[in-house]
């Protein structure tokens, strides 16, 4: 039988792992990093190849690299789009686990944050665990999120007193009624919508690249912080090729005015 780790790697510095996660790398035989197509592709792999040797040293272990399929989109819209990209991350991932580990090793994939949180890895591999007839096993190892390291560099709540909190995607924000968004964190946002809340009376808490040496953060009125921030994004994905952000849209109550 083989076992596949699916560990959090919190949001990219090697402080962020949990112990838990430390020492389930340290019984991993093959760790598999896929590497993104486009510019900036080296520094995130040298960010999952330094927690390795940060918490690694020499050990025997081995890393085996490939091209991550690269979502395209097609005429049948998103939906279509995101199956026909899972199809293809899922026939990769069966290769690399039939190739490249052996009958009694462990495997692992360094995942961003908290695997259980807007990542579609873990259905991918319970799908080939559920068809190898028991043949591989995998379990997950939680991860500090992006969700908490932006609240903790705000200094502020996750939700306010009384108020419940909605986490979901730019896709969302991008074109839902601004009426519905009172408290919510905004992932996957590449076309910042949050410039469609001016006039809202709405607070943005933005961070890029969390955790990371070169995180940045942004918060305030978002009709007076807007120009600030989209300057910010557009400078930051140019100088580096590649953003990891996340923010949280709060809306401010007449108490607060």
């Amino acid at each position: 039988m083989k076992r596949l780790y699916l560990i959090g790697m919190g949001p990219g510095g090697p402080e962020y792992l949990t112990i838990q996660a430390i020492e389930t790398m340290k019984t991993v035989d093959v760790f598999f990093m896929l590497e993104k197509e486009g510019r900036g592709k080296d520094e995130l792999l040298r960010m999952r190849h330094d927690i390795l040797e940060r918490y690694l040293g020499e050990t025997d272990y081995r890393v085996v690299t490939t091209t991550s399929p690269e979502r395209r989109t097609l005429p049948d819209g998103y939906r279509e789009t995101v199956r026909v990209w899972h199809d293809a991350k899922r026939a990769l991932f069966a290769r690399l686990i039939d190739e490249e580990l052996e009958d009694g090793q462990n495997g692992a994939l360094l995942l961003w944050g908290d695997p259980s949180l807007y990542d579609q890895t873990v259905t991918i591999i319970a799908e080939l665990a559920e068809a190898s007839g028991g043949a591989l096993e995998f379990a997950i190892i939680p991860g500090i999120t992006s969700v908490q390291v932006l609240t903790a560099k705000h200094k502020i709540p996750l939700n306010r007193v009384g108020e419940s909190i909605t986490i979901t995607t730019g896709r969302h924000v991008e074109h839902c009624d601004p009426a519905e968004i009172d408290n919510a964190v905004v992932m996957l946002d590449y076309n910042a919508s949050f410039q469609r809340f001016t006039g809202q009376d709405m607070d943005v808490y933005w961070g890029g690249y969390l955790g990371c040496p070169d995180e940045v953060l942004v918060s305030g009125p978002v009709d007076a912080v807007l120009d600030e921030l989209l300057e910010t994004k557009a400078r930051v994905r140019e100088d580096k090729g590649w953003l990891l952000d996340i923010y949280l849209l709060r809306r401010r109550r007449q108490s607060d005015a």
